[in-house]
């Protein structure tokens, strides 16, 4: 076996452009499922962080579906909900009344970019303008650096304060503190009372580009009938999450005034639903990437059979010889069959590496964790030594069953 694989590697190396050509179906082939694999193996690992809006034992009711497109009939059906009012919010809290639950509403400016701007300074105008109350640091997992956070007192008056992430305080205070500076956002004016700590990113987006106010005065400011509200809700613990989950949608129910004939016409999702809902796509992109792989290397797998029919060819007179002086069959079979097999296992392994590198390159731009796909490695190189194989098989066999005579006198 060791002289077979000597002969083998010797002998692909003599075309070695021929056989570099030969390997690249395969490493492309492997490369594409590798590659997407391995970004969405990293993906997966991440998503739980990277859900930071839905802290701990948090559950959340919305207008529409998070995160998720919709068209033609569905669409029709969620642009004709109702939005969720702020007196609906408020009644929904009302409802719940028990201290140990934490009940967090927000309404997002997504109708227009918002900058904020302070003396001769902005920011980009990526910055998210949020109206939300006390509770929105415990239910998105943030912290107070510097100041104050909202109060319950800032909700009920309306009071046009703000509190500030760390990139606006870069961006609008470089050198001084914003405390008690008047921040304009979306054409109004907030005094900065408190900022975020530092958070990092998430799948290449900021979590510190954003600007809260109460939620009262984003609403009277903005017009409450453009804007729905989002209801986020924590149990108190996880052994009370399942319970709290179906006092909040009773609530939500009585809130919408819905009889207990009709459908929901909200929203209700969790870290849980929302990583079902990433999974689904995820599992989509891979079948694809799966698709067109098999396409890739089912054409490798002809090109490997295509060239070692060439070189059975242009070998006949050495494998006469062989044959003449006592070569076996199974020799002379197991030696094209070992090249065949070390074309598609090289190949597949200049893929591994390559799709490797390329989905934690994807993984490192989206800040997430770097990962090695060890379950599609294996699978990989053991796909290429099949395809290696069950194309090498034939141009083998034709070499192992050549007539030495005939053979001999091959010109």
């Amino acid at each position: 076996m060791n002289e077979i694989l000597r002969m083998a590697f010797s002998s692909l190396g003599v075309n070695k452009l021929r056989s570099f050509l030969t390997m690249s179906g395969i490493t492309i082939g492997v490369f594409s499922v590798i590659g997407v694999m391995t970004a969405v193996s990293a993906l997966r690992g991440s998503i739980e962080t990277g859900l930071s809006f839905l802290g701990s034992n948090m559950f959340q009711f919305g207008k529409l579906p998070q995160g998720i497109t919709v068209d033609g009939n569905d669409r029709h059906k969620y642009d004709s909900r109702r939005n969720i009012t702020l007196a609906e919010a408020q009644r929904y809290v009302d409802l719940m009344g028990d201290a140990t639950e934490v009940v967090c509403m927000k309404a997002f400016e997504r109708n227009r970019p918002v900058t904020a701007t302070y003396a001769n300074r902005k920011t980009t105008p990526e910055l998210d303008f949020i109206g939300t109350d006390q509770n929105f640091t415990t239910a998105n997992q943030f912290a107070i650096d510097t100041g104050r956070n909202l109060t319950a007192a800032d909700v009920d008056l309306l009071s046009p304060v703000c509190v500030i992430g760390t990139d606006i305080v870069e961006k609008l205070f470089p050198a001084e503190s914003p405390l008690g500076k008047r921040v304009s956002a979306d054409g109004h004016t907030y005094t900065v009372v408190g900022t975020f700590a530092k958070k990092g990113s998430s799948f290449g987006e900021s979590q510190d580009s954003f600007m809260i106010v109460p939620i009262t005065r984003f609403l009277m400011e903005l017009g409450a009938d453009n804007y729905t509200v989002n209801i986020a809700t924590q149990a108190p613990s996880q052994d009370l999450y399942q319970t709290t989950m179906e006092k909040g949608i009773a609530c939500m129910r009585v809130v919408r005034g819905l009889r207990p004939e009709q459908q929901n016409d909200f929203e209700l999702y969790s870290n849980d639903s929302l990583i079902a809902a990433f999974a689904k796509i995820a599992d989509v992109i891979s079948g694809g990437a799966f698709i067109i792989s098999a396409i890739a290397l089912l054409a490798a797998g002809v090109g490997i059979m295509n060239i070692m029919l060439v070189s059975v060819t242009e070998r006949t007179k050495e494998i006469g010889v062989r044959k003449a002086v006592g070569a076996r069959k199974i020799i002379i079979l197991t030696q094209f069959l070992v090249e065949s097999v070390v074309l598609s296992v090289t190949g597949g392994l200049f893929g591994i590496v390559l799709g490797t590198c390329a989905g934690d390159a994807l993984a490192v731009a989206l800040s997430v964790s770097v990962v090695f796909p060890w379950g599609w490695a294996i699978t990989g190189v053991v796909v290429c030594s099949i395809i290696g194989i069950a194309f090498g098989l034939y141009p083998a066999w034709k070499a192992a069953s050549l007539d030495p005579i005939e053979a001999l006198r091959f010109e």
